[in-house]
C-alpha cells in the first residue's frame, strides 16, 4: 500500500488558518471528519489530545505528528497541514511548526495500513523531502514528492553488513502508539550511526508487532544497547550489558550523543528485574519518571474508569433519594436499586483490587499483578479501604521482585515453570500472609480513625482542610502535588465521606476558568495567542480539566501559579463552608446536579474562585507593548 492510498487530495490544507496547537488540531480533525474519514470526531479528537498529553508530537525541525490508534477512525487516513508563518506546537526544539501530518489509525488497522503511516515517519527525516514539501504550489506537488520518495526506497539495494572497529550498538525504539515515533527515533539512529561509520541494528516496538528483532548474538556481541522508548519492552534479555534507557524523543533528538554514549559504554549495567534503577545518575535519571510516583500514577490511572463509571451511577441513584436504593425505605425505586448495585455493589468492589494489582505490575511487570490484585481484595474485603489497596500493590510488587532474585539460581530447564507457576504461587502466598497477619488490622484501626476525625471536625477546620486541598490541585495542576490531593479525594469517596472530594474538583476547575476570565478581561496584558487559548480554557475548565492552565503557568509562573493557587484555595473553603458533598470523582460542572447539597452553592464557590484568579493575574501582569 503507499502513502498516496491513505493521503489525498480531500484530506490536505496547504494554508492553515490555525494559530496555535489547539486550533491546528482542531482544523485538521475537521478536514479527516468532512472527508468521511472518521466514525465519531469528538472521539478522535480526545485520542489525539490523549497522546499529546503524554508527549509531544512536535518533534522538531518544523514537523508536528499528531496521531492516533482509535475505534473512531472509519477508514484509516493521514490529513496533512502547511503553515507557511508557523505554528508553536511546543516542538522538542522550541522551534514552530510547518509541516503536520495527523496520522489517524484504526482500532484494528492491519499491518499493512500500520507499515504504511510508519512509512511515512520515516521519509521525513529526509531534509530534503521536506524542502519539497515546503515548496509546493499545489496539493498534486505534495503527492508527488512522496511518490518520489516511495519509488526511490524501492531502487534501493540492501548493503552488505559490515564490520566496524568502532563495535556495534544495538537499540530498541517503542512508543505508545506504536506509529510515528517508534520509527523516526530508528531512522535516525540508524541515519547517524551510518553517518559515523558505526555498525548499528535497531529493534522497532510498533502496533503492528516487533521488527527487526535482536537475537541473543546480538546482544552478546553488543558494546552497549540503546533502550528510547515511551512504554514498557523486554529488558532482561540486556542483563548484564551497558543499556542507556531514555524517552523516544530522545532517539530522534540526541541520536548522535546517545550513540557515542554506547561506544563508551557510559551507562550502567543492566542487572535485570529492575535492580538497575538504583544505577541511574545524572541527567539519565532525571528523564525517567520518579519509581514510586510511577507505580502509584501506574495504579490510579487504571482505577479511575472504574471510580469515575462507579462513582457516577452512584451519584445519579441519589437523584431518586438518598435512601431509594434501600428495599426497606419508603422512598425506594428499583432503578435506583439497580444503578446501585452496578456502581457500589461492583464497579466500586473492583477498585481496591485494581488499584494494587496494576501498582504490582508497573513494579515486578505481569507476574506482579496476581499477586496484587489478591492482595487488594483481600484489603477491600479487611475493610482497610484506599489506604490497604496502596499497601498492598506495593507489597506484592516488590514480594514478586525478591521471588524472582530468589529464583533465579534454579536451572534454566525450569525457566518456563516460573511466570505461569512459581511466580503467583509464592507471589500470592507471601502477599496474602504478610496482609491477613500484619497489614489489615492496623489500616483497618486507622481508617476508622481517619473517618471519624473528618466527620467530627467543626465548620472551622473543614474550610482550612478545604483551603489546603483546593490549593494543592493548583500548586503543580496534574502534576504529584494535585495527583496527591485527587488520590485523598477518591480515598475519602470510597471511605464514604464525600466533602473532600467536592473541594478537589472546585480548586481543579478554578485555574484554566480563571485564565479564561483573565483572557477575557484583561485582554492587552496577554498575546493573541493566549487569548485564543483562553477560550479553550473555558470548557476544560467546566472539564475539570487543570492541565488547560499549564501553558499560561509555564510562560509566567511567578505570577499565575500563586494567582492560580489563591483562586482554587478559596473555592475549597467556600465549597466546605457551604456543606457540598461529591459523590461522583470527575465530570466538572456534568455532575453538578447530582452533589449532596446546594448546586448552585457549589457553582457559586467556584465562580468566587475562578474570579479571584482572574484579578490576581490581571493585577500582577503587565501589558504586552
Amino acid at each position: 500500500m503507499n502513502i498516496t492510498d491513505l493521503l489525498t487530495r480531500e484530506t490536505m490544507i496547504l494554508n492553515l488558518q490555525s494559530t496555535d496547537k489547539a486550533s491546528v488540531i482542531d482544523e485538521l480533525v475537521e478536514k479527516l471528519d468532512q472527508a468521511g474519514r472518521l466514525n465519531d470526531r469528538q472521539q478522535y479528537k480526545e485520542a489525539i489530545l490523549a497522546r499529546e498529553a503524554q508527549s509531544t508530537t512536535g518533534i522538531g525541525e518544523g514537523i508536528a505528528i499528531p496521531h492516533a490508534k482509535t475505534g473512531a477512525v472509519k477508514i484509516p487516513a493521514i490529513a496533512f497541514g502547511r503553515s507557511k508563518e508557523g505554528i508553536d506546537y511546543e516542538a522538542l526544539d522550541g522551534q514552530p511548526s510547518h509541516l503536520f501530518f495527523m496520522i489517524a489509525a484504526p482500532e484494528g488497522a492491519n499491518d499493512t495500513h500500520l507499515e504504511t503511516l510508519s512509512r511515512l515517519s520515516s521519509f521525513l527525516m529526509d531534509p530534503g523531502f521536506r524542502q519539497k514539501l515546503d515548496a509546493a504550489q499545489t496539493e498534486e506537488e505534495v503527492l508527488a514528492a512522496i511518490n518520489e520518495m516511495e519509488q526511490g526506497e524501492e531502487e534501493e539495494e540492501i548493503e552488505p553488513e559490515t564490520s566496524s572497529p568502532k563495535g556495534k550498538v544495538l537499540a530498541v525504539t517503542a512508543c505508545p502508539t506504536g506509529i510515528a515515533h517508534t520509527y523516526m527515533a530508528a531512522d535516525a539512529l540508524k541515519a547517524k550511526a551510518k553517518e559515523m561509520g558505526v555498525d548499528i541494528k535497531v529493534e522497532t516496538n510498533g502496533s503492528s508487532g516487533i521488527k527487526n528483532a535482536l537475537t541473543a548474538q546480538d546482544i552478546e556481541e553488543a558494546t552497549a544497547i540503546i533502550v528510547a522508548a515511551d512504554k514498557q519492552v523486554e529488558m532482561n534479555r540486556f542483563k548484564g550489558k551497558h543499556v542507556i534507557q531514555v524517552p523516544v524523543a530522545q532517539g530522534i533528538r540526541n541520536s548522535e550523543q546517545l550513540i557515542t554514549r554506547a561506544l563508551s559504554q557510559d551507562a550502567p549495567i543492566f542487572k535485570g528485574d529492575h535492580s538497575n534503577a538504583s544505577q541511574e545518575q545524572g541527567e539519565e535519571k532525571k528523564e525517567r519518571t520518579g519509581g514510586f510516583y510511577k507505580h502509584l500514577m501506574n495504579g490510579v490511572s487504571n482505577m479511575l474508569p472504574f471510580v469515575v463509571g462507579g462513582g457516577i451511577l452512584i451519584a445519579i441513584s441519589f437523584i431518586f433519594g438518598i435512601h431509594a436504593a434501600e428495599p426497606g425505605h419508603e422512598t425506594y425505586n428499583p432503578i435506583a436499586k439497580a444503578l446501585m448495585d452496578i456502581g457500589s455493589g461492583n464497579a466500586f468492589n473492583l477498585m481496591i483490587p485494581v488499584l494494587a494489582g496494576f501498582i504490582a505490575m508497573s513494579i515486578a511487570d505481569r507476574p506482579g499483578f496476581a499477586p496484587g490484585m489478591v492482595g487488594g481484595l483481600m484489603a477491600f474485603n479487611g475493610q482497610a479501604g484506599f489506604l490497604g489497596g496502596l499497601i498492598a500493590g506495593f507489597l506484592a510488587g516488590y514480594v514478586v521482585l525478591g521471588v524472582k532474585k530468589a529464583l533465579a539460581r534454579l536451572p534454566q530447564s525450569l525457566e518456563g515453570l516460573k511466570p505461569v507457576l512459581l511466580y503467583p504461587l509464592f507471589g500470592i502466598l507471601i502477599t496474602g500472609l504478610i496482609m491477613m497477619f500484619v497489614v489489615i488490622g492496623p489500616v483497618k484501626a486507622l481508617n476508622t480513625g481517619i473517618t471519624t476525625f473528618l466527620s467530627g471536625l467543626g465548620t472551622g477546620n473543614l474550610v482550612l482542610l478545604g483551603l489546603l486541598l483546593g490549593g494543592m490541585m493548583a500548586i503543580d495542576m496534574g502534576g504529584p502535588i494535585n495527583k496527591a490531593a485527587f488520590t485523598f479525594g477518591i480515598a475519602m469517596i470510597e471511605a464514604g465521606n464525600y466533602a473532600p472530594h467536592a473541594a478537589i474538583m472546585a480548586g481543579g476547575m478554578v485555574p484554566p476558568l480563571g485564565l479564561a476570565l483573565a483572557t477575557t478581561i484583561f485582554r492587552k496584558k496577554f498575546t493573541k495567542q493566549e487569548q485564543e487559548a483562553g477560550k479553550t480554557c473555558y470548557v476544560m475548565g467546566l472539564s475539570f480539566i487543570t492541565e488547560g492552565a499549564i501553558p499560561f503557568a509555564a510562560a509566567d509562573p511567578g505570577r499565575v501559579i500563586p494567582a492560580a493557587v489563591a483562586g482554587s484555595a478559596v473555592a475549597g473553603a467556600l465549597t466546605m463552608m457551604f456543606g457540598i458533598g461529591l459523590p461522583a470523582p470527575h465530570g466538572g460542572i456534568f455532575v453538578f446536579p447530582i452533589v449532596q447539597g446546594s448546586a448552585w452553592l457549589y457553582l457559586l464557590a467556584v465562580v468566587i474562585g475562578a474570579l479571584v484568579t482572574a484579578f490576581t493575574v490581571g493585577l500582577l501582569k503587565k501589558e504586552i507593548k
